[in-house]
C-alpha cells in the first residue's frame, strides 16, 4: 500500500504541469493517493513555500511524503534533498531554503542529498527545466510506494550544508513582544506573525486588553495603532482591527470582514517586523 503523496508548487493549475506530475506518480503506482497542499505559491517565493510546509506537515500522518517544488534555480548546481521529520514524514525539495521553517521549528531529524543522477524519470530527455516532474514527483512516488527507502535516496547532508533563509525569531520583554510577518492568510488578508502564544503569556499580554501594534518595513513604520487583543474577529465592529491568536497559536492581525494586509499594504518576510506592547497607564489613544 502506498503512503499519501502531497504536492506543493508555484505552477498554478492553468496548464498541464501539475497533471504531468500526477501522471508520473501514477506510472509508478496506479493506486497511489495524491493530495494537493497548494499550487498557488507566488512564482519563485521560497519563503512562502517554506511556511506552507510548516503550516501543513505536522497535521499529516507518519510516512506521508511531501514534494515541494518552488525552484528558481532549476537546472543549476543547487542540490536536491529529502528530509525526514521526527514523526517519520518526508519532504522532497530543492535545497534552496524551503526547509527553513520546519528546520527552525525543530521538526527535521535528518536530511539526505538526493542523488538525482540515479533517481530520475528514465524518459527524462534533455530538458533541465522540469525537475518537479522528472525528479521530485518521480522520487516522491517511489518513496511513498516503498520502491526505495529514505536511506537509498542519497548520502546524509550535514546540518551546516543545508540552505536556510534569514529568519528572525520572535522575542519578548517586559513591555511586549516582537516578531516578523510570517505570512498572509491570503484569502482573507489577515497578517500572521511568528510570535508564539508562549511569548505572549511571558510578556503578560492578556486577551481582552488593548495593545499598541507597530508594523515596520526595514525600520520604517507603516502602521501604528491601538487594537483590542481579542479571541476572534467578532470581538470588534465590522471594519475594525483586532489582534488575535491564529490557528497555529501565534499572534495575528485582522480587520473584521476586511483585508488588513490590503488596507495597510503589509508584506511578508524578514524585512517586516511587528511589535505588540502594553498600553502605558491604560492610554488607548
Amino acid at each position: 500500500m502506498a503512503e499519501a503523496l502531497v504536492l506543493q508548487s508555484d505552477f498554478g493549475v492553468s496548464d498541464g504541469a501539475v497533471s504531468a506530475m500526477y501522471g508520473v506518480a501514477h506510472s509508478i503506482n496506479p493506486e497511489i493517493r495524491i493530495f494537493d497542499l497548494t499550487h498557488d505559491i507566488p512564482p519563485f517565493h521560497i519563503w512562502e513555500a517554506s511556511y506552507r510546509l510548516l503550516q501543513t506537515v505536522p497535521y499529516w500522518t507518519e510516512q506521508t511524503v511531501f514534494v515541494s517544488v518552488v525552484d528558481p534555480g532549476v537546472g543549476s548546481s543547487r542540490k536536491s534533498v529529502v528530509a525526514r521529520t521526527h514523526a517519520n514524514q518526508y519532504i522532497i525539495t530543492p535545497d534552496n531554503g524551503t526547509l527553513t521553517h520546519l528546520w527552525q521549528a525543530g521538526y527535521i531529524a535528518e536530511v539526505r542529498q538526493l542523488d538525482d543522477r540515479r533517481h530520475r524519470l528514465p524518459r527524462m530527455g534533455e530538458s533541465y527545466t522540469f525537475h518537479g516532474r522528472d525528479i521530485f514527483a518521480f522520487t516522491g512516488a517511489r518513496l511513498s510506494s516503498h520502491v526505495i527507502t529514505f536511506e537509498e535516496v542519497g548520502p546524509v547532508l550535514p546540518a551546516l550544508d543545508i540552505v536556510l533563509l534569514d529568519r528572525t525569531l520572535a522575542s519578548s520583554s517586559d513591555t511586549g513582544v516582537t516578531g516578523i510577518v510570517e505570512i498572509l492568510d491570503v484569502r482573507f488578508g489577515n497578517v500572521w506573525t511568528n510570535i508564539p502564544v508562549a511569548l505572549v503569556r511571558q510578556a503578560g499580554l492578556d486577551i481582552g486588553s488593548h495593545v499598541k501594534v507597530t508594523i515596520s518595513y526595514r525600520e520604517r513604520i507603516v502602521y501604528e495603532q491601538t487594537l483590542l487583543f481579542g479571541h476572534s474577529f467578532a470581538d470588534v465592529p465590522v471594519g475594525s482591527g483586532v489582534v488575535y491568536i491564529n490557528s497555529l497559536d501565534q499572534i495575528a492581525l485582522a480587520l473584521n470582514q476586511g483585508s488588513f494586509a490590503h488596507a495597510f499594504e503589509v508584506g511578508i518576510g524578514n524585512d517586516w517586523s511587528v511589535n505588540v506592547q502594553h498600553i502605558k497607564g491604560g492610554d488607548r489613544t
